[in-house]
């Protein structure tokens, strides 16, 4: 990684050392407790496909730098896009200004800091590959999707990729580096009958190379899952309502672990005991079977990375352990408040924003039932395949809708289901999960998770999971 890190620096920010020691203590000229500086040069490009053709291609390129400064609990922030001297000074000046003490402190010297591992070693680089030949990867799985079937009237295909490097600086002598690429291929097919219009969508990626779309996940096969859901739901019936068994597909289920438990376990909102789970830490939440993890170091994955946003090395976090809370996302800040380890789950969307605690790749682990067995002991109920998204709140209540499902009848699954949703509280369903299938899989690597107005890449995933009892109602 040494090679790595030293090219991130010198090839895209140019500036020298004494001069970023130099802005960290103007950003401490006014009594702050910490100064950092984060870097960043972003190469992102995008491909459109639909009605035929290659409707939109772009590409664009951001260079900035943010800075803040910590003073207790306060947090100061200026960022700019323009590297001149006057510039840089004015932000760290703006950032400066959250603090008052007339006593002050200097940055200590920096040290560059190796990074010993690589969650995304990739083999093609796709930010080294020709236009053409992501063209072609957009149009395999536009027209996999189109002649999928006849009923197939729409298709859109996008293929996005992006590199981000970064360089972190700190007034506690930290110097770290690295490069993040992220790359998806997704695709979205429209399908009609009898005046019926259903949508189905697939897609993947990751921290990849273009190795990923022959190896792992081909565009054939990701316009043909496409075009495959929106068949399935032009059958659909309306979803069954009321109290019943729920059983969560595997893999894409991981979306309800995310929004409805993990937000809750991100340290700020636990710190500031907005979260339900405040005051929960070594108590039970769940079942005893439950046990959940956030685990930024998967290789590959969209939510993973060498070194968080604050350059601090991740860790897999447990969170859940057999039932029992045991731990939660840290930032800087809040650890520092909380007087907890980093946990190395401080992110930020970009240079403009300030890092907070968020996920990286978080899933319930697997259990001991195989799915034929979970399956088996519903004699009427409900399973959940895909979402399109929920609604959650800090008192852990959430509503969330499935865009396909499942009757389970006689301990088989028929008919398929659309438009339901799924109704209900964390730790009540947590406490109600009666069966853990050892099927563990992880969602589509196409999510992004917003928090405060910043989006970033996630993942999540979870095997086939019993809950006993769980509301079920359709969409109005």
């Amino acid at each position: 990684m040494k090679n790595f890190s030293s090219l991130t620096y010198k090839d895209h920010f140019h500036i020298p050392h004494d001069e970023l020691q130099k802005y960290l203590n103007i950003a401490l000229s006014r009594g702050g407790d910490f100064s950092e500086i984060f870097l960043e040069y972003k190469i992102f490009n995008l491909i459109n496909m639909e009605e035929d053709i290659i409707k939109e291609t772009a590409e664009s390129i951001s260079l900035g730098l943010g800075i803040r400064v910590l003073s207790g609990e306060k947090t100061g922030y200026g960022y700019t896009n323009d590297l001149s001297f006057e510039k840089i000074k004015k932000a760290a000046l703006t950032a400066a200004s959250i603090a008052s003490r007339s006593a002050t402190r200097n940055a200590l010297p920096l040290s560059s800091s190796q990074i010993h591992h690589n969650f995304h070693p990739v083999k093609k680089p796709v930010q080294k590959e020709k236009l053409e030949k992501k063209i072609a990867l957009v149009k395999i799985a536009y027209l996999s999707a189109q002649n999928f079937d006849s009923k197939i009237k729409k298709v859109k295909a996008s293929f996005i990729d992006q590199t981000q490097y970064i360089l972190i600086v700190n007034s506690d002598g930290l110097m770290a580096f690295d490069v993040r690429p992220l790359v998806k291929l997704v695709c979205v097919a429209l399908a009609e009958k009898e005046e019926k219009r259903e949508a189905g969508f697939s897609g993947g990626g990751g921290r990849i190379g273009m190795e990923y779309f022959v190896d792992l996940l081909t565009p054939e096969e990701i316009g043909r899952e496409a075009a495959a859901e929106a068949l399935n739901l032009l059958d659909a019936v309306e979803p069954p309502a009321g109290e019943m068994p729920v059983v969560l597909a595997p893999g894409h289920s991981g979306v309800l672990v995310h929004e409805a438990v993990g937000h809750l376990l991100e340290a700020d909102f636990n710190r500031k005991k907005t979260s339900i789970f405040w005051d929960k830490m070594g108590k039970e939440v769940a079942a005893r079977q439950v046990t959940i993890f956030d685990d930024p170091t998967i290789p590959y994955f969209r939510g993973s990375y060498n070194i968080d946003d604050e350059g601090t090395a991740p860790k897999k976090t447990p969170l859940i352990e057999k039932g029992i809370m045991t731990g939660m996302l840290q930032d800087r800040l809040s650890a520092k408040l909380m007087n907890k380890e980093l946990t190395g789950h401080g992110r930020r969307q970009d240079y403009a924003s300030i890092p907070i605690p968020r996920m990286g790749n978080t899933y319930i682990d697997k259990g001991e039932y195989t799915p034929e067995e979970i399956i088996k002991s519903v004699e009427r109920g409900f399973y959940a395949s895909k979402y399109q998204g929920g609604q959650v709140e800090d008192s852990g209540k959430f509503t969330f809708s499935v865009s396909s499902g499942f009757l389970i009848e006689e301990g088989k699954i028929t008919a398929p289901v659309k438009q339901a949703t799924l109704i209900g509280t964390n730790i009540g369903v947590l406490k109600n999960v009666e069966m853990i299938g050892s099927d563990l899989e992880y969602g589509l690597q196409t999510g992004t998770c917003g928090k405060e107005g910043q989006e970033i890449p996630v993942a999540d995933g979870c095997p086939t999971i019993k809950i006993s009892k769980m509301t079920v109602g359709g969409l109005k």
